[in-house]
């Protein structure tokens, strides 16, 4: 198996928001609009292909975006410089392969020196615990919570130190 990490492109789009919407509701649910905005305004966007398939994806904001998601605001309200990772979706084939983990370790390799914390969410309600088990052992710790869609929805608000 041959591994790479590359920008997305816009070919890319359709077959990335087939995969976000295999993923839902762990991942919250857009449409090819939202992810054109995200090929132009996220500070990382990088696909990771197996043998030139698409297994998984990244997409990673920093401050000063104009984004109005409300992890990605509290997170804005907190810290003064952070890099956040607002989607990361894995196709059922490239999972347990480290994928996940190359596209985090190439998202904090992508960042200034200065950015010394990686954050992101995960759900505590619907659960993800799969998830959750994957941040914790990258290092990642819970500082907040914040609910939505009326209570439906709780996401553990998770930082890690780079």
């Amino acid at each position: 198996m041959s591994l790479s990490i590359e920008n997305v492109t816009p070919n890319d789009l359709e077959e990335i928001l087939a995969l976000n919407e295999s993923e839902v509701p762990h991942v919250g649910s857009v449409d090819l609009e939202r992810m054109r905005w995200f090929a132009a305004n996220a500070s990382y966007f990088r696909v990771a292909r197996t043998d030139r398939k698409l297994g998984g994806f990244l997409i990673g904001l920093r401050p000063g975006t104009n984004y109005q998601s409300l992890n990605y605001r509290w997170f804005c309200d907190r810290y003064d410089d952070f890099a956040y990772v607002d989607r990361v979706a894995i196709a059922a084939a490239g999972r347990r392969l480290g994928m996940a983990s190359s596209l985090y370790a190439d998202f904090a390799a992508a960042m200034p020196a200065s950015v010394k914390v990686m954050t992101c969410e995960v759900n505590i309600r619907p659960p993800n615990a799969s998830s959750m088990k994957f941040h914790t052992r990258l290092g990642f710790r819970e500082v907040g919570t914040l609910n939505s869609e009326d209570g439906k929805k709780q996401v553990a608000l998770l930082l890690k130190e780079l």
